[in-house]
């Protein structure tokens, strides 16, 4: 039997310029009124199917692990959503290209629940700052909902 050894220099980083590690839960919301609107957005009207909501950035050399979505009240039945991200300067990347549905594609939110990322890709590290975004589906909103998304990672640094 053979002992394989990785090479340091092959390793990832684990550790930036933190301490105490680099680990780290970013939080995002999204709310809506009772009409659909939705909640310290530039948007009046309700919220529509394929409508684009930036939820807030993430950072550049941020490495992408995993997310925790909350729903802890539910939204107008029959919409979904579809979480991901794009770069915040508008421009795509060749090395990690922009993924609309990155931690969620078409998640229900029409009830309460909690889910992890529900999308199968690899972890990714943002060579700049991106958008977390969420795109309506499904219905068009008319009431009240509650969702948090806690997005996971490893801050490496940009």
């Amino acid at each position: 039997m053979t002992t394989i050894t990785k090479s340091a220099m092959s390793q990832s980083r684990q550790f930036g310029n933190t301490p105490f590690g680099n680990s780290s839960r970013l939080p995002f919301n999204f709310t809506t009124s009772s009409a659909g609107v939705a909640a310290n957005t530039d948007l009046a009207t309700a919220v529509q199917v394929a409508d684009v909501v930036i939820l807030g950035t993430l950072p550049a050399g941020f490495n992408l692990q995993d997310a925790q979505i909350i729903i802890s009240d539910a939204f107008t039945a029959a919409t979904t959503a579809s979480i991901g991200f794009v770069y915040a300067d508008g421009v795509d990347s060749t090395v990690v290209p922009q993924d609309a549905t990155f931690f969620a594609s078409a998640l229900a939110t029409s009830s309460t629940g909690v889910s992890r990322k529900t999308s199968v890709a690899a972890p990714v590290t943002l060579p700049k700052d991106a958008n977390l975004i969420l795109t309506i589906g499904g219905a068009a909103h008319a009431s009240v909902g509650v969702m948090d998304i806690i997005v996971e990672g490893i801050n490496v640094g940009g």
